[in-house]
């Protein structure tokens, strides 16, 4: 019996634990009042010096990083479009092949432009005939019905129809080399990011210190400022500005069905990937910023 409660008793006893003692000035003020009693006087002089080497280090490897990923690609997509791309391509395309025009597009534009020039010219044959008085007549077949002209404008429409065809060749030829070579331009970007990502997560680490170092107020506007360019109420024009450029640029029609579709979806998928961005991400790293972005927007 005395053996059993021996036992219960030593089971209920409780291992002494190890307690912190609670002084007056609370710890972390103490670590404070250390940490600046180590920097001013052991080896502050050594301690400033190796921070102020390593900020002169991240300031010049994110430098040299973002001079490369701009400045590599453009260079690389330079070179291949004046050594490699437009030869080839001029070689195959007036050699190889017959073809003029990359697309009916370019056709229907060219032979637009032709009427065009037809237009302003019989316009102003009948204004003033005197300017085109010859001896000599043709007969030329316009967009209207046939019509007696001097050899004169004869010779200017196939002038302007030789020019045409030479303008909107060298175009195809420039739709084509411009394919091309902003491919290799996005492999060469890819290509940078795979062999400087040590510098290129340096770089981000600087960046984000930088932004987060920036005021309330300012990254509040800063966040106004890009949400509204992107996804704004003047936005769309922007965008259709961009699609249009993006098209003639590789020689394709600019669809408008194409183009309102687009407006009428991307900003939206953008302001619903900000707008989860704030609340999931921004809300947490930094609350006084979205407090601050919802008092300046409302």
């Amino acid at each position: 019996m005395y053996n059993n409660n021996n036992i219960r008793f030593k089971s209920k006893t409780k291992l002494p634990r190890s307690i912190e003692p609670v002084g007056i000035i609370p710890r972390s003020i103490i670590r404070t009042l250390n940490r600046f009693l180590t920097q001013l006087f052991q080896n502050s002089n050594n301690l400033v010096i190796e921070e102020f080497r390593i900020s002169r280090y991240q300031i010049l490897v994110s430098l040299q990083s973002l001079l490369s990923l701009i400045f590599i690609p453009l260079i690389i997509n330079f070179l291949a479009k004046t050594f490699i791309l437009i030869p080839l391509t001029d070689y195959l395309w007036n050699k190889q092949q017959d073809d003029i025009f990359l697309n009916s597009y370019l056709e229907k534009e060219a032979l637009t432009e032709l009427q065009d020039f037809e237009e302003v010219l019989y316009f102003d044959y009948f204004l003033t005939p005197t300017r085109y008085e010859t001896p000599n007549w043709a007969t030329y077949e316009t967009g209207f019905n046939e019509l007696e002209f001097p050899v004169i404008l004869k010779s200017q429409i196939q002038k302007k129809t030789l020019d045409l065809a030479n303008n909107y060749n060298q175009k195809s030829i420039e739709a084509l080399t411009n394919f091309f070579g902003d491919l290799i331009t996005f492999g060469t970007l890819a290509l940078v990011i795979i062999v400087l990502k040590p510098q290129i997560i340096i770089f981000k680490s600087f960046l984000v210190e930088f932004i987060y170092s920036l005021s309330d107020t300012l990254k509040s506007a800063l966040l106004i400022l890009s949400t509204n360019l992107l996804v704004g109420f003047h936005s769309p024009r922007g965008w259709e500005l961009f699609l249009e450029f993006f098209l003639n640029r590789f020689g394709f029609p600019p669809n408008e069905n194409f183009i309102f579709l687009f407006v009428a979806t991307f900003p939206v998928l953008l302001d619903t990937i900000f707008k989860y961005w704030i609340f999931r991400y921004l809300n947490k790293i930094s609350p006084s910023t979205v407090a601050t972005y919802h008092a300046m927007i409302e």
